[in-house]
C-alpha cells in the first residue's frame, strides 16, 4: 500500500516562512530616515533692514520640516549655497522664539541668521542636514522657487564718490578713474568700503553698465555716472552715490569754485575751494605754491588769486579764481589811503569814514593804539603818525574794513633846480624826485617822464613833492636805468633832462 505524500510545509510553517523573508524588509523600511522640507515664510532674505516680506525680526529667518526614523536627541543644521552645494555655507542657529510654534517628534523649525560677511547672491539654496548626515533636498521659498535671493544689507544709505566731486574729466583719447570714498575709515559704517564683500551697479545715464561690479570704475566717454550697491531684489534705491558728470578734456577744462560763494563771508570761517575732478593737483596762492595742498579740495579764509594745475592723464589744465571777502560798500574821504598826508603844523587835517554797514560801529587808531573817545565816524587830526580808521558791520556777516594812512608836517622841499639824480632806497632820502616849488600843483604845469624806450611812465599837472615820483618800486640790480623829464610851464618854453637812478 502506497504511502500518502506529505507536504514540505504546513500552512502554519508557510506564513512563518514569509514573515521570516518579509518583516526585516518592512521594519527597515519603516525605521528610514528621512528630512521632508515645508515651504518657507519668505520669497527672499534681506537681513538687516525691516523686512515686510517676513517680519519677524531683522536677521531672523525660520526653517520648518517634518522628520521621521530619528532620534528624539537628534540635532539639526541649515545650510546655504549659490553653487549647488559645491561651496557651503552654515549660518548660525539661534534659539526660536516664543511665539514660534514648539517642536515635535515629526515637526521642527530651525531659526538661523544670515553671516553679516555674506556675498550676497539671488541664487541662493537652503537644506537642512541632521547630525547623523542625513541631508535633505532643497527647500522652496513662498512663491515656490528652489533657489531665491538671500542678501545681508551691510551699508545703507547715501555715500559718495570722488570726494564727493560733481565732476571728472579725462584728456579726450585717454580715461579716468570713478572710486567710492573711504573718507573716514576709522568711523565705523561711514562707508560701503569698509565691507569688502559688497558688489555694485555702474549707471551712465540712467542706464546699467553690463558686467561692472567693482568699487571703481574706468570711464572714457562723457556721460553722467553713479553707483548703488547692487543688493538685487533686496536693493535700496536710497543707497547710492551723488551723480558725477564726466567729460572729455583738450587742457582747457579747469573750474574752481567756492563752497561758500565769491565774494564770501570770511568771519564765518573757511571756505572750500573744489577743482574740476582729475589725477593729480597742485594749488598756489597768488601765484606762491601751498605746501601739502595737492588733494582736489583746498579750504580757506584768506582771499587772493587762487590758482590749481590739474593733471587729467595725458593732459593738464589750470584753473583761477579771485577769491575776495565780503566788504562793506565803505569809503574814507579827507585823507589819501596808504599814503603820506602832509599838513602844516597847527593845521587840522578832517578825515570821515561813509558806509552802508549794518549797525557799523567805528574806530581810530593811531601807531596801533586806539584813540580813546575816536569811536564815531570822523576825526580831527592835528598830530603826526601813523593812523587807521576801522568800521565794522556787526549783523550778519561780521565785516571790518580797514583805512590805513600817514600824517606828517611839511617842511621845505624847495630845491633851487631840477635834480637828476634819484636814490629809492627807501631810506627817507632823496628816495623821490623833488623838483622846484614853481612847477609842483597849483602852478599848472604839465610833467611827463619817458623810459629810455620812450614810453611815458608819468604824467601829471599837479605835481606833488610829498609824493613824487617814482611811487612804486623800480627793480634794478646790474645797472642804473636813465629816464627823461619834460617840464612844460605854462606860457613857458619845456625844461628837459635825464634823470639817473642810483641804489
Amino acid at each position: 500500500m502506497k504511502s500518502k505524500p506529505t507536504l514540505f510545509f504546513s500552512s502554519n510553517t508557510c506564513i512563518f516562512f514569509w514573515m521570516l523573508l518579509v518583516l526585516p524588509s518592512t521594519i527597515t523600511l519603516f525605521a528610514q530616515t528621512t528630512i521632508l522640507p515645508q515651504k518657507l515664510g519668505y520669497p527672499r532674505i534681506c537681513a538687516n533692514i525691516p523686512n515686510v516680506d517676513y517680519p519677524s525680526g531683522y536677521n531672523r529667518y525660520e526653517v520648518p520640516f517634518k522628520i521621521s526614523g530619528f532620534s528624539a536627541s537628534e540635532a539639526f543644521i541649515v545650510l546655504l549655497s549659490n553653487d549647488d552645494f559645491t561651496t557651503v555655507i552654515k549660518p548660525n542657529i539661534i534659539p526660536n522664539s516664543v511665539t514660534t510654534p514648539a517642536d515635535t517628534p515629526t515637526d521642527k523649525i530651525l531659526t538661523f541668521e544670515v553671516p553679516t560677511d555674506l556675498i550676497g547672491s539671488d541664487t541662493y539654496k537652503l537644506r537642512v542636514q541632521s547630525a547623523s548626515g542625513v541631508t535633505s533636498v532643497d527647500f522652496k521659498s513662498s512663491d515656490l522657487q528652489s533657489s531665491f535671493p538671500i542678501h545681508f544689507l551691510s551699508f545703507s544709505g547715501p555715500f559718495y564718490i570722488n570726494n564727493k566731486s560733481n565732476t571728472l574729466s579725462f584728456c579726450n583719447g585717454g580715461s579716468g578713474i570713478l572710486a567710492i570714498d573711504n573718507s573716514t575709515p576709522s568711523a565705523p559704517g561711514s562707508s560701503p568700503m569698509q565691507y569688502p564683500q559688497l558688489k555694485y551697479k555702474w549707471y551712465k545715464d540712467g542706464n546699467v553698465i553690463a558686467n561692472e561690479s567693482k568699487n571703481t570704475l574706468s570711464v572714457n566717454q562723457s556721460g553722467d555716472y553713479y553707483v548703488e550697491i547692487d543688493y538685487g531684489p533686496c536693493t535700496d534705491f536710497n543707497t547710492h552715490s551723488q551723480i558725477i558728470k564726466v567729460y572729455g578734456a583738450s587742457g582747457s577744462g579747469t573750474v574752481i569754485t567756492s563752497s561758500s560763494g565769491n565774494p564770501f563771508c570770511s568771519s564765518l570761517g573757511n571756505t572750500t575751494l573744489t577743482a574740476t575732478g582729475g589725477n593729480s593737483y597742485v594749488w598756489r596762492k597768488d601765484n606762491v605754491v601751498i605746501d601739502g595742498a595737492i588733494s582736489q579740495t583746498y579750504q580757506t579764509n584768506l582771499s587772493g588769486v587762487y590758482t590749481c594745475d590739474v593733471d587729467f592723464g595725458g593732459c593738464k589744465a589750470t584753473g583761477t579764481i579771485d577769491l575776495k571777502a565780503l566788504k562793506t560798500n565803505s569809503t574814507i574821504s579827507g585823507v589819501d589811503v596808504g599814503k603820506v598826508n602832509n599838513i602844516n603844523e597847527g593845521e587840522t587835517l578832517n578825515a570821515i569814514i561813509t558806509s552802508d554797514a549794518s549797525a557799523p560801529s567805528y574806530q581810530w587808531f593811531l601807531d596801533d593804539v586806539a584813540i580813546p573817545g575816536a569811536d564815531v565816524n570822523f576825526i580831527d587830526i592835528t598830530a603826526q603818525g601813523k593812523y587807521k580808521g576801522i568800521v565794522t558791520q556787526n549783523t550778519g556777516c561780521i565785516i571790518a574794513d580797514e583805512f590805513p594812512f600817514e600824517v606828517s608836517f611839511k617842511v621845505n622841499l624847495n630845491v633851487p633846480k631840477i635834480p637828476n639824480i634819484v636814490t629809492p632806497n627807501g631810506d627817507g632820502t632823496n628816495d623821490t624826485w623833488i623838483i622846484p616849488d614853481k612847477y609842483i600843483a597849483g602852478t599848472n604845469t604839465h610833467i611827463v617822464i619817458l623810459s629810455s624806450l620812450g614810453e611815458i611812465v608819468y604824467q601829471t599837472d599837479n605835481y606833488d613833492n610829498y609824493n613824487g615820483w617814482p611811487q612804486t618800486a623800480i627793480e634794478f640790480n646790474n645797472f642804473n636805468p636813465v629816464y627823461y623829464y619834460i617840464i612844460t610851464p605854462t606860457g613857458e618854453s619845456a625844461k628837459k633832462g635825464s634823470i639817473t637812478l642810483l641804489k
